[in-house]
């Protein structure tokens, strides 16, 4: 261990209870579309990417969220907010299935927001919420990937944390060829007691992307942490990792170095990343088919159209 490992560890107990979601990139892969519309508004059928997210939040019982934005993303923060005008439409025309849905996303959690001034890593990104978040734990969900909330994962996640008092991280299992699409987990068996909260391993280290010849493991970090408050202190002695940006994957690895126990659940629901155009088309056409009012229609037109291709 190197000579901060004395950092001090968030007693256990203390439960999360804000949430940080950082939505501040440019979303090149989709443009021109997020030239002027937020990635994180794209719409799931008929509700964006960024409610299903704070939704997630929502149901594990966190009622703050801060939204890490960048220039020209103020209407995402606007999604969350009531429209007096276009509610009294609805109500005076007695629509009051659109009205309930027009006014769920200003329900679900108090919602702040933080500017990131440059795109300077995710670890940056996340140092932006020190002023809100203080010392507590909290939880980091990021904006483009959500899972399926009858196969939930944070409260896990957040009992865990406050179980060990340190970083919380979520995985899943991938093929050996995609290893070098995400960071990888070393890991070992967890300690006795914790199996109870759920597919839980104790990590020992992480590498970014790394060649399946190289990867420790098949175990691929998702968009979901719950990190100590003194991750910030890690963040400001972080220097500018891979793309010459502040990596949060870096700054986890220096408290783990330093004794900052990590954990990370595997995850085997159902999660969607939005994140690349395929896999968005995918979560709109998944969604839309389970869906009781469209899904018998949408899929009896899908089955047609894809028998158009064999």
């Amino acid at each position: 261990m190197s000579e901060h490992a004395a950092t001090p560890v968030i007693p256990a107990g203390r439960r999360a209870v804000k949430a940080v979601i950082p939505a501040a990139g440019l979303a090149t892969r989709f443009l021109p579309a997020t030239k002027a519309v937020p990635k994180e508004l794209l719409p799931v059928v008929d509700r964006p990417v960024l409610q299903f997210i704070v939704e997630e939040a929502a149901a594990a019982g966190i009622g703050d969220v801060l939204l890490i934005t960048g220039r020209g993303k103020t209407s995402m923060v606007d999604h969350f907010d009531r429209q007096p005008y276009l509610e009294s439409r609805l109500e005076e025309k007695g629509d009051a299935e659109r009205l309930a849905a027009v006014r769920q996303p200003n329900e679900l959690a108090e919602i702040y927001t933080c500017r990131q001034g440059e795109p300077l890593g995710l670890g940056h990104a996340v140092g932006c919420a020190e002023s809100h978040v203080g010392d507590a734990p909290f939880a980091v969900l990021l904006g483009d990937e959500f899972v399926d909330l009858a196969e939930p994962l944070l409260p896990a996640m957040l009992d865990l944390q406050a179980r060990t008092g340190g970083i919380v991280l979520a995985f899943m299992e991938v093929q050996p060829e995609e290893t070098k699409r995400y960071g990888i987990a070393s890991v070992a068996p967890a300690e006795e007691g914790l199996s109870e909260i759920g597919e839980v391993v104790r990590v020992t280290g992480l590498v970014e992307k790394p060649a399946p010849a190289d990867a420790p493991s098949n175990l691929a970090v998702l968009g979901r942490y719950v990190l100590p408050g003194h991750i910030f202190d890690a963040i400001k002695r972080t220097k500018p990792g891979s793309g010459n940006e502040i990596q949060l994957t870096d700054a986890m690895a220096l408290l783990l170095d330093e004794g900052t126990p990590v954990h990370g659940i595997v995850y085997r629901g159902t999660r969607y990343d939005t994140g690349m155009p395929l896999g968005y088309l995918q979560a709109v056409v998944e969604i839309a088919s389970k869906r009781d009012d469209l899904g018998p229609a949408f899929r009896e037109w899908l089955t047609d159209f894809v028998g158009t291709f064999t």
